[in-house]
């Protein structure tokens, strides 16, 4: 629909507003002209909700990217982190989408927006909640989303998680594992990128048993770090020193083979913070509002280059570092949409190319 951010909120009411509470589940139409959105944006009813999601899948599958080796559309839900309002929630969700439409990009972002104040460093601390939140993830969003999968309906649903967003996509996964009825059933996410991630670059090993579930939904993993992060280096001394994390340090060595590093650290240390766009603390959240991310970001999304091979990366030192490179320049007529969608190529259960 013309003039409407998609967003989904797990806060609470108090009369017309939403609030700091876990709430039920609450699927908005914002009007690109509102700053902070309100309940009584939200669907009023199944046939409302079942018309939502047929408008955001509409929308992601009806401008095909020639560019990309989903057979049909891609939807990338967004997932805040600590310490948000609606109001930079908002700003975030529509600036990304600005920046990858920008960089060639043909999807849909939706916002997933879940109670976050300056009281909440206790409640994200206490993993009950947390994971009655980050269930909402996949139960009442994902799965929602994506729930043609079983009927090789292709749209491709991704992730990006921003800070603590990073814990909860994680956290949803073990949450879903749990679940008899999810469990079973044959969801799976395409991509799914941390930036800033605020969790420990330890879960990220092949032999971890927090993100084992996580790796088994997905086609890959793409860690943006930036050691010059400040916000996660006081996290890190405020909790004496917990293990590193992943959106500081990057992945471990030992991580596991869907994961990939993108070090971000040499072209952030380039950036005037006078001359960027930016939404929050410059080292923790630099990168909405930032074209060179965004280009990186949109190829991963679409995944017809390899992870090693994608222009805004170099190798160096072993490492990939982001750096500000074009796109190829006749991407757009390799046949790479015609190649996805040729009659008899092998598709995975996330309706990318095997």
């Amino acid at each position: 629909m013309a003039g409407v951010d998609y967003l989904i909120t797990a806060r609470g009411i108090s009369g017309a507003t939403f609030n700091e509470n876990v709430g039920t589940i609450r699927y908005l139409r914002v009007p690109s002209n509102v700053a902070i959105p309100t309940p009584a944006m939200a669907t009023s009813s199944k046939t409302d909700l079942a018309k939502w999601v047929k408008e955001v899948r509409d929308i992601a599958d009806g401008d095909p990217n020639q560019n990309s080796i989903s057979v049909a559309g891609d939807i990338l839900v967004f997932i805040h982190g600590y310490n948000n309002d609606l109001d930079i929630i908002m700003k975030r969700q529509r600036q990304l989408a600005k920046d990858l439409k920008a960089e060639g990009w043909k999807g849909l972002v939706i916002g997933f927006d879940w109670p976050s104040d300056n009281e909440t460093l206790a409640y994200w601390q206490d993993r009950s909640k947390g994971a009655e939140v980050a269930v909402k993830l996949v139960s009442d969003c994902i799965t929602v989303l994506a729930q043609g999968q079983e009927k090789d309906c292709v749209t491709n649903v991704h992730l990006l998680g921003h800070s603590t967003g990073a814990y909860v996509a994680m956290e949803a996964f073990v949450q879903a594992e749990k679940d008899g009825a999810l469990f079973k059933s044959n969801w799976r996410v395409s991509q799914v990128a941390f930036i800033a991630g605020d969790v420990a670059s330890s879960s990220l090993s092949v032999n971890d048993s927090w993100s084992g579930p996580m790796f088994k939904r997905i086609l890959r993993l793409t860690n943006y770090s930036n050691p010059y992060d400040s916000v996660l280096a006081a996290s890190n001394a405020k909790r004496l020193g917990v293990a590193p994390r992943a959106g500081r340090v990057g992945l471990p060595a030992d991580a596991h083979s869907k994961a990939t590093n993108v070090n971000c650290g040499d072209y952030f240390a380039t950036l005037d913070p006078k001359k960027s766009t930016f939404f929050g603390d410059f080292t923790h959240s630099w990168h909405i509002g930032n074209r060179v991310f965004a280009r990186d970001l949109a190829m991963t999304l679409e995944g017809a280059i390899d992870r090693d091979a994608i222009p805004t990366r170099a190798l160096v030192g072993g490492a990939l570092m982001l750096q500000d490179r074009p796109r190829p320049k006749f991407m757009a007529d390799w046949g790479i949409k015609a190649a996805a969608t040729r009659g008899g190529a092998p598709r995975d259960g996330t309706g990318v190319l095997s």
